[in-house]
């Protein structure tokens, strides 16, 4: 199975197609692995490829594991408790890397 390389996420993006039709470009921050499902952050990017509201979104990601080249796919997560699960997760990782930050600053 590929895998995105997590150090380089923030140089890596995604265009996502909203209901209403909108297109937004946004920066992966990470893909989780939650229980056994993975999932993948993202953060909305204007048109200077800028986040204005630091707001992250939670998506369901999953690989084709036999075709590293067929695209992944995103899906909704519709179920509160994993919608939780996820963004404890998120923070956890946030935490992590707040502290290796600290860590290397020392």
């Amino acid at each position: 199975m590929s895998r995105i390389d997590e150090n380089d996420d923030m140089d890596m993006t995604v265009e996502l197609e909203l209901d209403d039709g909108r297109t937004v470009n946004c920066a992966i921050v990470t893909i989780l692995t939650v229980g056994e499902k993975d999932y993948i952050v993202l953060l909305p990017l204007d048109e200077d490829g800028q986040s204005s509201e630091g707001e992250v979104w939670f998506y369901g990601y999953k690989e084709d594991e036999t075709d590293p080249n067929v695209e992944p796919e995103l899906f909704y997560i519709d179920d509160d408790n994993e919608y939780e699960a996820v963004a404890d997760a998120f923070d956890e990782y946030l935490d992590n890397e707040e502290f290796e930050l600290m860590k290397d600053e020392a």
